[in-house]
C-alpha cells in the first residue's frame, strides 16, 4: 500500500477521534470536575445519539458529492460548535443541544470517512489499514482526550475548545482542496428511493443475517459500559486531572495504538474467526483488571496497570471487529451498508453508556466492572455462526472461518 495512502488515512482517522474524544473523555472530566451527578453524566451521553442514526445520512453520502467533500464540510461545522459550546454552562440547555450537534457532525465525517476506506483501499490491505486507522484514532484521543484533560490543569477548560476548533477548520479546508483524495465513488445508476433500499435488501438477503446484526450489536457491548465509568471512577479516586490525562489518556492511547497496530497485523494474517475469538477475549478480559483495581485496598499503581492493560488489549480487539465489519461491505454501496453496521454498534454503545452510571451508582465500581465482563461474553457463541460465509470483497483472510 502506498505510504501516502497510509499517512492521509491517519488524519483522516485522527479527526475522527477527535470529537469522540472530546465527547467521550474531555467532557465526562469537565462535568465531573463541575460537581455534574454520575446519573447526570451517564444520560448527558443521550447526546451521542446520531452517531446511531447515520444510516438516514448514508445514501446521501454515497449518491452526492465526494466523501472528502462531506468530511471536510462536517469539520467545519463542528468549529464553529466547539467555539459555541465554551460560553455555555453545563446545566443549560444549550449546551446539551451543541453537544448533540458535535455527535451529529462526527456522525458525517465518520461516516463519510469509513465508506471512504471501503471504496480507497485495497481488500487486501484492510488489516493493516486498520492498525493505522485505529491508531489514528487513538492519537486523537491522546490530543483531545488525555492530552487536553492535561493541559486544561495549566490553562482551563475553555482555551480546549478554540484548539480544538482551530485544527477543525484547517483540516476541513484541506479536505475540501485536495485531488489525491478525490476518487470516484463506484455508484449505480438508482432512484434515491433505491439508493436507501438496495444496500438493506442486499444485507437481509445473507444467509442467518439477524444472528450477523446481533453479533454486531453485543461484540463491544461490554467495553462499551466499561468506559462509560472508567473517567468518573479515577475521578472519584482522587487522581488529578494531569494524572488522568497522563495515564489513562496519554499511555493509554500510546498502548492501544500498539494493540491496533498488533490486532491489525494478525488479523490480516488469521482469518476473523480466530481474530474475534482471541483479540476478543483478551479486550474481555481487560474488564476484570479494573474491577481487581477498584477494590478498597488496591494501590494507584494497580489502577495504572488496569488501564494499561485494558488499552492494549481495547486495540487488539477493535482491529479485529473493524476488519470484520469493512469486509461486509460492497464498494457501490460503502457508506450506508458499513453505517447499517456500525449503527449497530454505536447505538449499542449510546445504550449501555447511558445506563452505565446508574449501574456504578448501585452496584459500586467493583461489582459494575464485573458485570461488563459478564455482559461481553455471549457475543463469543455467535462468531461460529457469523464468520461461516466468504467474505463479499475478495481478498480479505480468502475466508472469514478458515
Amino acid at each position: 500500500m502506498e505510504r501516502k495512502k497510509l499517512l492521509y488515512l491517519a488524519i483522516i482517522y485522527f479527526f475522527s477521534g477527535l470529537p469522540f474524544g472530546f465527547f467521550y473523555s474531555f467532557i465526562p472530566v469537565f462535568l465531573r470536575t463541575k460537581g455534574v451527578a454520575l446519573t447526570t453524566i451517564g444520560f448527558f451521553s443521550l447526546a451521542g445519539l446520531p452517531w446511531s442514526l447515520r444510516l438516514l445520512f448514508a445514501p446521501f453520502i454515497d449518491r452526492y458529492l465526494w466523501k472528502p467533500a462531506w468530511m471536510g464540510l462536517s469539520l467545519l461545522t463542528l468549529a464553529l460548535t466547539l467555539v459555541g459550546i465554551a460560553f455555555f454552562p453545563p446545566k443549560c440547555v444549550l449546551f446539551f443541544l451543541l453537544l448533540t450537534m458535535v455527535s451529529f457532525c462526527s456522525t458525517i465525517f465518520d461516516t463519510s470517512a469509513d465508506g471512504f476506506v471501503v471504496e480507497w483501499i485495497p481488500p487486501k490491505d484492510l488489516g493493516n489499514a486498520n492498525g493505522v486507522r485505529i491508531s489514528a484514532y487513538r492519537v486523537a484521543l491522546i490530543f483531545c482526550g488525555g492530552g487536553a484533560i492535561a493541559l486544561s490543569g495549566y490553562i482551563g477548560f475553555k482555551p480546549i475548545f478554540f484548539i480544538l476548533a482551530s485544527g477543525c477548520v484547517l483540516t476541513g479546508v484541506w479536505l475540501l482542496t485536495s485531488r489525491f483524495l478525490k476518487v470516484k465513488p463506484q455508484r449505480k445508476e438508482i432512484t434515491i428511493y433505491q439508493q436507501f433500499i438496495q444496500p438493506f435488501k442486499e444485507i437481509l438477503s445473507r444467509p442467518k443475517v439477524y444472528w450477523l446484526l446481533l453479533f454486531v450489536f453485543t461484540y463491544k457491548i461490554g467495553d462499551a459500559l466499561l468506559g462509560a465509568m472508567v473517567y468518573p471512577f479515577w475521578v472519584d479516586r482522587g487522581f488529578s486531572r494531569v494524572e488522568i490525562g497522563l495515564i489513562s489518556g496519554v499511555i493509554g492511547s500510546i498502548l492501544t495504538i500498539g494493540g491496533s497496530l498488533l490486532g491489525g497485523w494478525l488479523s490480516s494474517r488469521w482469518s476473523l474467526k480466530k481474530s474475534l475469538f482471541v483479540l476478543g477475549l483478551f479486550q474481555s478480559f481487560s474488564n476484570l483488571g479494573y474491577a481487581l483495581a477498584s477494590l478498597p485496598n488496591m494501590t494507584k499503581y494497580a489502577v495504572y496497570a488496569a488501564s494499561m492493560f485494558e488499552s492494549f488489549t481495547g486495540g487488539l480487539g477493535t482491529a479485529a471487529f473493524l476488519t470484520f465489519l469493512t469486509a461486509l461491505c460492497k464498494k457501490e454501496f460503502s457508506s450506508t451498508q458499513y453505517a447499517v453496521f456500525s449503527t449497530l454498534f454505536t447505538l449499542s454503545l449510546t445504550i449501555s453508556r447511558s445506563l452505565a452510571g446508574v449501574g456504578a451508582t448501585y452496584l459500586g465500581y467493583t461489582k459494575f466492572f464485573v458485570l461488563t465482563f459478564f455482559v461481553s461474553l455471549p457475543a463469543f457463541l455467535l462468531i461460529p455462526v457469523v464468520t461461516q460465509s466468504r467474505p463479499l470483497e475478495s481478498g480479505v483472510n480468502k475466508d472469514f472461518s478458515e
